[in-house]
């Protein structure tokens, strides 16, 4: 079965710049059928054509409507993740603790990440002032970025309206809008990654047009953009480590296999770009390798105080084999293919999983039938299947079956692949589809996507009236491209490129050969219109509902889910899209609902019902075990969530803050955040995040008690394990042993439900 309409396919890049030698071809110029290109268009070869109008107006309602919704009611997530939240705080406070990512500007202990996602948070703190907005807004702005840097790959490829449908998809898809209104490090690693995807384009380009013999400005030719992507993969490194390391291999193929130019130049630019990678993340491993490890603070996560060890181990190798020293055990669901189908994955990514693996294949096939890689515009193309493809397969695949810690938000980072890669391949087929197999193909995926989409929102038991509305108007618009042809109207060649009859104003002859000047028939356009508006109406329109339902619930902890719920156990239930493995059971979700509702009663205030942060709602607990100091209250929340502190013990943190190192300390990062964060001081968090870190050390401990350093010790729930009521760590943890010396030595009180210690006033 073919793709092809019998020419053969001469393009170069729909939309985009052309391939063509001559610098004063429309393509290579910039010019096409919207009139010539202007002085400084016709001197920038690497840029794209202008825009028409109408792509300037979408593109500007993409970008505004992506800002709306990323930031729409966005203080209702409080302090979001605490953790990281209070990492924030301390690096705004303090220097040494924004270098190291410290959780606390008495440097005690590091977050178990890099720093790098929480520096410019940091900095919106210290200029802004310690608010919900200060720390969320950055994150969101990343978003409005990543959605716009992803369109400006795409258009490079297919042109821009296919840039733009790429951009929307990326917008709604759920998991990356919980992502980006949240503050983990997944934001700028997505951010970081499109970056690095869009320099490999742009590498390709430039390379094609240094063979061309066209002439390039200093700093835009192949290997400036190829340092360029080593440095977004080393900040990316900075960001979480190994997982932006995983898409190296794939972006390395497209260029080695797309970029035109001697195999050995492409080998050393590859190498000029593995260096810039190191040279950029290289810079603060080993500034922590070599900083004396007793005047900074502890790497959290790792058990030797060793970055290297947190790097392959704790957030490496025991992320894929499940062998977690200093972990909370294995409770991540059963490693499958299916996974990212299964349980509560399936409301967060699963929308374009199935449009993806058609179009990718479809992609792939076209490849061969046309062969794209004799002509500069396909060998762009071919460089963004490869390095757009293989980023979504690899990272997949990893996630898929992954035995250690895996959260469904994790699967944020294959959003911009997926939509890129069905934008693509739609605008692909689209080219093509004056044949049947092509239009056929492309109904296929429309039919495909809007079945995916009606399969989730049931399942999610969200929607399900619109979600069939969306099926039947997506259903209709395939039925429309099906035909498309024999529309009526059709001029000979085929339509025009990507945007035939929408205003395109391609600049490039289009797939099948048809000459730029012949525009098709008005009908044709109204048609075009039509089935393309409602295949995004029915194709995007039930996850856009279900992402913007996001932005209406507070999404506040270490375990969050895009849509209308807020803790473990979201939606998706059991058995997931075919009832395969990899998800949490329906028993077991029921469970932790309960749990969740029942350990918000610990989070917080005199009456139980839990503090506020600024614009949050203090919700959390992991099961049944987020509840703090249970219904006592001003309790600070536990292993995943982190509560606010009353009023009376606020006062009492606060009272000569300044003249300690520490006001107080305690098990856990996420209980010490929410102290840390509702008094504004720095708090030790004992044991790190687990509360399982073999620090401080009780020697360390002793020797800040009794110089004054830290003025109170607040006792957990967990008598010294993970912070409020996770089980607690063993009898002979360092956290145990500092809690057994404290309460022998110093006498307990109770202020707003809360024991704590006094340091200052030891028993004897």
């Amino acid at each position: 079965m073919s793709f092809t309409t019998g020419s053969p396919d001469r393009n170069s890049l729909p939309d985009g710049a052309g391939s063509a030698p001559a610098p004063a071809s429309p393509s290579a110029a910039g010019g096409g059928p919207g009139g010539p290109a202007t002085r400084r268009r016709a001197s920038r070869p690497d840029r794209l054509p202008t825009a028409s109008l109408a792509q300037r107006i979408s593109l500007i309602a993409l970008l505004l409507g992506t800002s709306v919704l990323y930031l729409w009611n966005l203080g209702a997530n409080g302090w979001g993740n605490a953790f990281y939240s209070a990492a924030i705080q301390a690096g705004s406070q303090d220097w040494t603790a924004f270098i190291f990512g410290s959780s606390d500007s008495g440097n005690s202990i590091t977050v178990d990440k890099p720093p790098a996602s929480l520096w410019i948070p940091a900095l919106s703190v210290r200029i802004f002032g310690l608010n919900s907005w200060s720390i969320l807004v950055p994150e969101a702005l990343m978003g409005v970025a990543s959605v716009w840097l992803l369109y400006s790959a795409v258009s490079r490829v297919s042109g821009r309206w296919v840039g733009l449908v790429a951009g929307l998809a990326l917008a709604t898809t759920p998991v990356a809008l919980l992502m980006f209104r949240f503050n983990n490090p997944e934001a700028l690693l997505i951010l970081l990654s499109v970056a690095a995807v869009y320099g490999v384009i742009r590498a390709v380009h430039a390379s094609s047009l240094t063979a061309s013999g066209t002439a390039l400005k200093r700093g835009r030719g192949a290997l400036a953009w190829m340092l360029m992507v080593g440095a977004m993969i080393g900040m990316g490194f900075l960001t979480k480590q190994l997982q932006a390391v995983v898409i190296v291999p794939t972006l390395a193929l497209a260029y080695l296999v797309a970029a035109r130019g001697p195999w050995l130049k492409r080998v050393l630019h590859l190498l000029a770009a593995a260096a810039a990678m190191v040279v950029s993340a290289g810079w603060w491993v080993a500034l922590v390798q070599l900083w004396p490890a007793s005047s900074r603070p502890y790497i959290g996560g790792s058990q030797s105080n060793s970055f290297l060890e947190l790097t392959f181990g704790y957030n490496g190798l025991s992320r894929l084999n499940g062998d977690e020293e200093g972990s909370v055990g294995s409770r991540w669901g059963t490693p499958s293919l299916l996974r990212l189908v299964s349980g509560n994955y399936v409301s967060q990514i699963s929308w374009l999983i199935p449009a993806a693996l058609i179009a990718l294949l479809a992609c792939l096939v076209l490849i061969l039938r046309t062969r794209a890689w004799r002509t500069d515009g396909g060998r762009l193309r071919i460089a963004a299947v490869i390095a757009l493809g293989g980023w979504f397969v690899v990272e997949g695949l990893t996630i898929s079956l992954m035995q250690g810690i895996t959260h469904e938000y994790y699967t944020a980072i294959l959003a911009a692949p997926l939509a890129a890669i069905v934008a693509i391949g739609a605008g692909w087929l689209w080219e093509r589809s004056t044949s049947w197999a092509a239009s056929l193909t492309l109904a296929l995926l429309v039919a495909v996507t809007s079945m995916t989409a009606f399969i989730v929102l049931v399942q999610a038991d969200w929607g399900s009236v619109w979600a069939s509305i969306g099926v039947v108007v997506a259903l209709i618009g395939a039925f429309g491209l099906a035909l498309r042809p024999v529309w009526p109207g059709r001029v000979r060649g085929g339509d025009v490129g990507v945007g035939a009859g929408l205003g395109a104003g391609a600049s490039a002859p289009a797939a099948d050969g048809a000459p730029v000047g012949h525009r098709p028939s008005r009908l044709r356009r109204g048609l075009t219109i039509a089935a393309v508006s409602t295949v995004l109406v029915g194709g995007l329109g039930a996850q856009s509902a279900f992402a913007a339902s996001t932005t209406t619930v507070a999404k506040t902890g270490s375990i969050i889910y895009a849509g209308t719920s807020n803790g473990m156990g979201g939606p998706g239930g059991a058995g997931g899209m075919g009832g395969g493995p990899g998800g949490n059971g329906g028993g077991q979700r029921d469970g932790q609902r309960d749990g969740q509702r029942d350990g918000q009663a610990g989070q917080g205030g005199t009456d139980g019902t839990g503090g506020t942060p600024p614009g949050g709602t203090g919700r959390g607990g992991m099961g049944g075990a987020g509840g703090g100091e249970g219904g006592e209250g001003g309790g600070a929340g536990g292993l995943l969530n982190a509560g606010t502190p009353g009023a009376e013990l606020v006062a009492l943190l606060q009272a000569d803050s300044a003249n300690y190192r520490w006001t107080a300390a305690t098990t856990g990062a996420q209980s010490a955040a929410g102290y840390q964060l509702g008094s504004n001081t720095s708090v030790m968090p004992i044991g790190g995040f687990n509360g399982t870190d073999p620090s401080p050390t009780l020697d360390q401990f002793k020797e800040w008690a009794t110089t004054g350093q830290v003025h109170y010790y607040i006792a957990s729930s967990s008598g010294g394990g993970m912070g409020g009521g996770m089980g607690g760590g063993s009898s002979d943890s360092t956290a145990a042993a500092i809690s057994t010396w404290v309460s022998e030595n110093y006498t307990a009180t109770t202020v707003d439900g809360v024991t704590l210690y006094d340091l200052t006033q030891p028993t004897s």
